[in-house]
């Protein structure tokens, strides 16, 4: 963790303001960085960057390495000559379409050079996408034989056939990851630093597995033989059965990792620090064998996760880790992230069940820990207190020093006042939303990352009290 004790706020950039069904890279998110920069807030959080799959879920992208062209500032497109204009009647998809025939005809010429070097992972991913397309949106283990099992010549003709369309798919990556790195740069200059998120899993529809097979426990038809998830806990009564297929464990460490550097090298091209999600699964994951119908099935089996972090460290030395130690956490868990010196997480609204040794209550916490008042898979504040039993509720009062400042403000005070180097504050707490402002509730498909800030809400009276607050308890 850096020396200074640092402040920053969670914020999916599909939530961003804006005329679409999505929030983008454009405007909206350079005005974020300077609401940031004018709280005092050194860190931007947000949530996997990757195409989403069936669902909407960032933790469900069809590839670890691409971007999610919705995420592609239209008006970005424009000012470069790529788009005569933006037009909210007309789709995004449309939008990119006219822009990539523009571009086609005098592509600039740092083009080349970025396909090239993005080449270990966006041919595939070009082809998976197009196929995908031209099938139905099936997934990749419902097409053609040929295709399906990556045969030489039936890649070779649907690259020839398709060419056109994987010549799109180049640039709109290419538009993704300039934008980024525009946007990261301004970041930069604004004293903000950006804090991405390392899913454990990809999902079995995905670039990734169909380019990679071999990576993965599958069986001779293509099909998972186990899937992960998590057993019963404090979210899901049934457990978490999320579906990823899992890895075959021994076939990357017998490969250096060398199928996660690449993957871990694509973040850090974007990111400043990267929570790793579910990092007990670097320890042991749980086993659910694919027929089962839920989570609570299944067994936990060991990995080899010192030697992944070990390859990580040894490839990325700069890059900043957390781990994400939420749930069921051995002492086997424990014991390898802090081998590693890799910061855990506390949550408030975790910390007033139970007793005074819970490990989410302020005076429990350390200084290696960054603090939450929630993530994006709990409740916003304000409808988590409002929906605590009374005895609970006075809990947490009496804790926080009986406070007259309404909620969720006292609980931000507590994650400000820790001792934690860093306290993320979700953008849905700031601004005291209820429980329609929510983000994810785990174990459910329907409703879940359309959450979108209004224009005008990022205030400069926010900022400021924002500020106020930073500075009281020392934070930037």
């Amino acid at each position: 963790m850096p020396a200074e004790r640092r402040a920053g706020v969670l914020l999916h950039p599909t939530s961003l303001p804006g005329p679409f069904a999505r929030g983008d890279l454009g405007h909206e998110a350079y005005r974020f960085v300077e609401f940031l920069a004018a709280a005092g807030c050194s860190v931007w959080q947000m949530l996997p960057v990757g195409p989403a799959g069936d669902g909407g879920s960032p933790y469900q992208s069809i590839s670890a390495h691409a971007g999610c062209r919705e995420l592609i500032s239209l008006d970005w497109l424009r000012d470069r000559g790529w788009l005569e204009a933006v037009d909210p009647a007309r789709s995004r998809g449309e939008h990119l379409q006219a822009a990539g025939a523009a571009f086609g005809a005098a592509p600039p010429n740092d083009f080349a050079g970025f396909c090239a070097r993005e080449a270990h992972w966006l041919e595939d991913f070009a082809l998976y996408s197009v196929l995908k397309a031209v099938h139905g949106g099936q997934s990749w283990i419902d097409w053609p034989a040929g295709q399906r099992n990556r045969e030489r010549r039936a890649l070779a003709a649907a690259c020839q056939r398709h060419a056109a369309a994987l010549a799109q798919v180049r640039f709109e990556q290419y538009a993704f990851f300039t934008q980024w790195q525009e946007l990261r740069d301004y970041a930069h200059r604004h004293g903000v630093r950006l804090f991405g998120d390392l899913p454990l899993f990809v999902a079995h529809d995905s670039a990734d597995v169909w380019a990679a097979p071999q990576a993965f426990l599958l069986d001779e038809n293509g099909q998972p033989q186990f899937v992960a998830g998590v057993p019963p806990d404090y979210f899901a009564a049934d457990g978490q059965r999320w579906g990823n297929p899992q890895y075959r464990w021994e076939w990357h460490e017998a490969n250096g990792f060398a199928w996660w550097r690449a993957r871990v090298g694509t973040l850090a091209g974007l990111f400043d620090q990267l929570r790793i999600d579910h990092f007990r699964g670097l320890e042991a994951v749980w086993m659910i064998p694919a027929q089962a119908p839920t989570a609570a099935t299944g067994s936990w089996r060991t990995v080899p996760g010192a030697g992944l972090l070990a390859a990580m460290r040894d490839a990325f030395p700069d890059l900043r880790l957390v781990a994400e130690n939420l749930g069921i956490i051995t002492p086997e868990v424990e014991a390898l992230r802090r081998w590693f010196g890799l910061p855990g997480m506390v949550v408030l609204q975790f910390a007033f069940d139970g007793d005074a040794s819970n490990p989410h209550l302020p005076h429990n916490h350390a200084r290696d820990d960054v603090v939450y008042t929630g993530t994006h898979d709990n409740d916003t504040t304000l409808s988590w207190f409002g929906g605590l039993p009374a005895a609970t509720a006075q809990r947490a009062l009496e804790y926080l020093g009986l406070p007259g400042e309404a909620m969720p403000w006292p609980l931000i005070r507590a994650a400000l006042a820790s001792v934690a180097a860093l306290a993320v504050l979700p953008m849905q707490d700031l601004l005291g939303l209820g429980g329609a402002a929510r983000m994810n509730t785990p174990g459910t498909v329907i409703g879940n990352w359309a959450w979108r800030l209004e224009p005008g809400q990022m205030e400069a009276a926010l900022a400021s009290r924002l500020r106020t607050a930073l500075e009281l308890y020392g934070r930037g």
